[in-house]
């Protein structure tokens, strides 16, 4: 391969997979400063997350949550060696085009954030950077990946310190791939279909608007230039992808409400390729310690003797939320 063919190949899906498995079987850490990142890097993580708050603060501060400042993401960028992602507000195409001038390494499209456009995502593969995302189910997973995303991740319940989000949304996508493992492709087309029509919402809305029937042409863009039926058929080549591998595409973190040594080690028992933490290492009683902890864990989440010596002596975790008396569910937004 010569020198333009090397510029050419820039951005091209491959690459942008490839950046993901890089940082498969790690622990990528939210952080806000450079302080923050040097702790992350120093404890082991693989990657580092920029972000204006961490997630419990989102949540306490209230208002729109927004891309991080400039300068902080640059000053994170300047404190170390590792990775720096960042989050853009999902849908927020103008916030990923400065993130991708900054430079930062991938791109998180985040519920985290206040949602910037109530219908759709951004088509990542107009991206020569690439992107993570969360997801609840296989639906969502799948409809990421044929956008473009190069990573996924649960949703959990970010910023609470209760895993049991993270849980629910592990064990409703496995379930589903084995679903999908045991049907025809015919069968499979049908799941394709059905998984595609959140991109008909705007098309059925303004169709109410104007008082016609819910009823889109075959040959009607819904999404970019995108008709119904392409969609399908995008969704379905991937679903026949998970069928074969028995696991998506994609390397697939957990997030959302790890807060111990024990949260990622239960991750990782579930198949999970790394795990993010934000709230759970920086809203604990001593972050150098539960950081260096947390890392141990995804290091060592098969051997439960070393997880017992890894727990102790770290600190109290993150004080935690009963996700029924949130005000607020991140998980809900972007489906």
């Amino acid at each position: 391969m010569g020198k333009f063919d090397v510029i050419e190949a820039k951005g091209t899906e491959r690459l942008k997979r490839g950046f993901a498995k890089m940082v498969k079987g790690g622990v990528i850490m939210d952080v806000t400063n450079a302080e923050q990142a040097r702790v992350a890097e120093e404890a082991g993580a693989v990657s580092v997350m920029a972000l204006h708050r961490v997630p419990a603060d989102i949540r306490k501060a209230g208002g729109v949550a927004r891309m991080a400042p400039i300068e902080k993401i640059q000053e994170i960028m300047d404190a170390v060696t590792i990775p720096v992602m960042a989050k853009v507000r999902i849908g927020h195409v103008a916030e990923a085009r400065i993130l991708e001038a900054l430079g930062v390494d991938m791109i998180d499209e985040s519920e985290v954030l206040t949602p910037s456009d109530p219908y759709f995502h951004i088509d990542k593969r107009e991206f020569s950077v690439p992107f993570v995302c969360g997801n609840r189910n296989l639906g969502e997973a799948v409809r990421r990946i044929w956008e473009g995303a190069a990573m996924m991740r649960t949703k959990g319940e970010a910023g609470t310190g209760n895993i049991v989000e993270a849980v629910r949304h592990v064990r409703l996508l496995k379930d589903n791939i084995s679903l999908i493992q045991r049907m025809t492709d015919e069968q499979v087309y049908g799941v394709a279909e059905k998984f595609a029509e959140p991109y008909l919402r705007l098309a059925f809305e303004v169709r109410e608007i104007s008082g016609l029937p819910k009823q889109v042409l075959e040959n009607e863009p819904v999404y970019g230039h995108y008709t119904y039926r392409d969609i399908v058929e995008g969704l379905y080549k991937i679903l026949l992808e998970v069928k074969k591998l028995g696991r998506l595409p994609v390397v697939n973190f957990a997030a959302g409400g790890v807060a111990t040594p024990a949260d990622a080690a239960l991750m990782m028992q579930m198949g999970m390729d790394g795990v993010f933490v934000g709230s759970g290492i920086f809203k604990s009683s001593n972050p150098e310690k539960m950081a260096r902890a947390i890392v141990e864990a995804v290091n060592h989440w098969d051997e439960p003797d070393v997880l017992a010596e890894i727990s102790r002596e770290i600190g109290e975790p993150m004080h935690g939320q009963e996700i029924d008396q949130l005000e607020v569910r991140l998980e809900e937004r972007g489906v």
